[in-house]
């Protein structure tokens, strides 16, 4: 399984889609919404988005889906990323109810080389989110620092924090 991209295995215009989705639970927006302390009744109490809201019922908290979108992206991205630079842009067009399942996809924007290293570059991607009937929920943009294949090499290769399995001797 690859586990992210140097700088020069990036394409200009290649899209990743991310695999596998995910299906949005009750238990997983609430836990989000308790651990990031938001608690709008939107997304915590069924009875105030039943009466009173236009959806008739909970929403998923948005950043839930914009940090799902994130990590689903990691192995496809970030996995060997050095900094994620900024986040542009992130904008939430439809709302995730629990139940849902959401996949994403992210496309290579642009790419340059680092202006002050040259054993790495940044990239930068756009990743869209989208519900099992294709309706897109989320979007976000970012540059992401990468490392390029002799930053890899000189750090001790692909997996450098790696301990080997000792064998036991009798």
């Amino acid at each position: 399984m690859q586990f992210g991209r140097t700088y020069e295995e990036f394409e200009v215009g290649a899209t990743y889609k991310h695999w596998p989705g995910k299906t949005v639970t009750e238990y997983d927006d609430h836990l989000f919404c308790l651990l990031t302390m938001n608690h709008h009744p939107l997304h915590m109490d069924a009875n105030y988005a039943e009466s009173t809201t236009d959806f008739g019922r909970n929403v998923v908290v948005g950043n839930y889906i914009y940090s799902l979108l994130l990590g689903m992206s990691v192995p496809d991205v970030s996995g060997k990323a050095i900094a994620n630079l900024e986040i542009e842009s992130l904008k939430h067009v439809a709302p995730t109810f629990h139940g849902d399942t959401i996949y994403g996809e992210t496309t290579v924007l642009d790419k340059w080389p680092s202006k002050s290293k040259n054993d790495r570059g940044i990239v930068h991607v756009e990743t869209r989110g989208y519900k099992q009937d294709g309706t897109l929920v989320c979007t976000f943009r970012r540059k992401v620092m990468v490392p390029t294949e002799t930053y890899i090499k000189e750090r001790g290769g692909e997996q450098p924090g790696r301990p080997e399995l000792r064998t036991q001797e009798k």
